[in-house]
């Protein structure tokens, strides 16, 4: 055997060996990732709240100067008064005179009553309320993954892709919450 070939024979055994040690660490350490089955965004309704006003039309009741009517009841008992005398011939029929003054007197006080209750007037007021808007929004990633044979979860704050990094056979992932499985 000539001298360049039992250095060539004796450098490729070498190299060999390198890489069957090299193979044979990658093989002892287990696998560089695990595999992603599958991921789950979590997400939450976020409630954020706004005025929201409108103007609205709002009728007032008026403030009442004659609270007892007194107005309405002595010019019906006068009219009422006047028409009796009238019916009931004039002069000497006082029955008629004071019958009329009364009926006269009821039927003005309930006139005054009914044009207080509808002595209105109107505003315009701005109204305002709070309304909520809705909203989702990701809060972070429930991820399943498998190392080897062997499933397991966690809850990620972003989507990993397809596969999880590991060192010595565990996730090698930081700040990451709720592992579960292995990892």
């Amino acid at each position: 055997m000539n001298k360049s070939m039992l250095v060539g024979v004796v450098f490729g055994a070498g190299i060999a060996t390198a890489a069957g040690g090299i193979a044979g660490y990658k093989m002892l350490s287990g696998p560089e990732y695990a595999r992603v089955v599958s991921v789950t965004p979590v997400t939450q309704t976020v409630k954020t709240p706004r005025e929201e006003c409108k103007d609205q039309v709002v009728t007032h009741q008026e403030p009442v100067k004659d609270t007892h009517k007194i107005a309405g009841t002595v010019l019906g008992a006068v009219a009422g008064g006047l028409l009796g005398d009238a019916i009931g011939g004039g002069g000497k029929n006082t029955a008629a005179k004071i019958a009329g003054a009364a009926a006269g007197g009821y039927a003005g006080n309930k006139t005054q009553e009914a044009m207080q209750k509808n002595d209105t007037y109107q505003t315009t007021e701005r109204v305002c309320k709070t309304v909520y808007d809705e909203s989702e929004r990701t809060v972070g990633y429930d991820v399943k993954y498998q190392i080897g044979d062997v499933p397991g979860e966690i809850r990620m704050d972003r989507d990993p892709g397809d596969t999880l990094p590991l060192q010595d056979g565990k996730l090698a992932i930081q700040g990451e919450s709720a592992a579960t499985g292995p990892g």
